[in-house]
């Protein structure tokens, strides 16, 4: 069976689809047309039903989970690996760092946390005067724009950049802020650019859970057993590549954003890990969590069961 497959080109997505896509392991009869795309255009791509099986932000899969199932194998999830804001402007780091984003009091439960949880007491002019700060994001349905809604729900004029360019355009003076995800956060101190928060340490110690960035999923409309069959041939991709890392080093190298190898391997051992081998009961518990959270927010529709159910994985 031929399933269209959209990834980004991204270290930590070649890196984990190079074993499916190359005949390095066994995909049970299952033959795919790959489609490479940055995250928020494959978001899109996703919204139109466009594709059978593809990677998404969990801020956008809130919108779709009717459409697609999500997959157990292949999700970008953790802790330490959460999008930065940043400025070219190291006074107003200063000045909105002042008023540090603060979790939830008396213990981190998502229960604990208050959707309008803000900057720890800014006043009314800082307010005001962040609303009209220009703030370059990657996409409106990334979960990097859904985790600085949360964090700094007053700074709403809003711009989407293709991710590549943010920062360029905040050090040229366009935008006051941008926000990273991806390579630049291993790059932006050394290009001259000031950290004003990390959204995953604001997810973390909000929640006490890992933070949902992106993950694979598939068409509910494919049967079941298509379903659970991708979803233990990535299983066994991901697997190939963690017992093989040196296998995908050309593919990850021939479509990585002009990075060299120590950013690359940077960039793979954040965002690769044991969840992107199999979410597991923790981290279906922190997709539960964020899509509940969205819910209750009102910027995510109610949502059915979102998972793909499990079978064994690897092999």
């Amino acid at each position: 069976m031929n399933l269209s497959l959209g990834y980004s080109p991204c270290p930590n997505d070649t890196f984990i689809f190079d074993a499916l896509v190359h005949g390095r392991i066994d995909t049970e009869g299952l033959e795919f047309d790959v489609r490479l795309g940055d995250v928020e255009e494959l978001n899109q791509l996703a919204l139109a039903g466009e594709l059978d099986v593809t990677k998404l932000s969990y801020h956008a899969f809130g919108y779709l989970t009717e459409t697609y199932a999500l997959l157990n194998a292949g999700s970008a999830l953790g802790r330490g690996v959460g999008p930065l804001l940043v400025t070219a402007d190291a006074d107003l780091a200063r000045t909105l760092v002042q008023g540090e984003v603060r979790g939830a009091e008396g213990g981190r439960t998502l229960e604990n946390f208050a959707p309008d949880r803000t900057l720890e007491g800014p006043s009314a002019s800082l307010r005001d005067a962040s609303r009209s700060l220009a703030v370059a994001i990657p996409g409106k349905l990334t979960t990097a724009n859904y985790l600085l809604g949360l964090a700094y729900p007053e700074l709403t004029n809003k711009t989407e950049v293709l991710f590549s360019d943010i920062e360029e355009r905040v050090l040229s003076g366009e935008f006051a802020a941008g926000l990273l995800i991806h390579e630049n956060r291993f790059t932006y101190h050394e290009r001259g650019l000031h950290k004003i928060a990390d959204l995953g340490e604001f997810w973390e110690g909000s929640t006490g859970l890992p933070i949902p960035l992106g993950g694979i999923v598939i068409k509910r409309s494919l049967p079941e057993e298509v379903q659970q069959t991708f979803d233990r041939v990535l299983a066994r991709s991901v697997q190939y590549a963690f017992d093989n890392p040196a296998a995908s080093a050309d593919y990850v190298a021939a479509n990585a954003q002009e990075m060299n190898p120590e950013v690359m391997r940077q960039h793979i051992a954040l965002y690769v890990n044991d969840y992107s081998l199999n979410l597991g009961p923790e981290g279906r518990g922190a997709v539960r969590a964020f899509l509940k959270q969205g819910r209750e927010r009102g910027v995510i529709p109610l949502t059915p069961e979102v998972f793909v159910p499990p079978t064994s994985v690897g092999g």
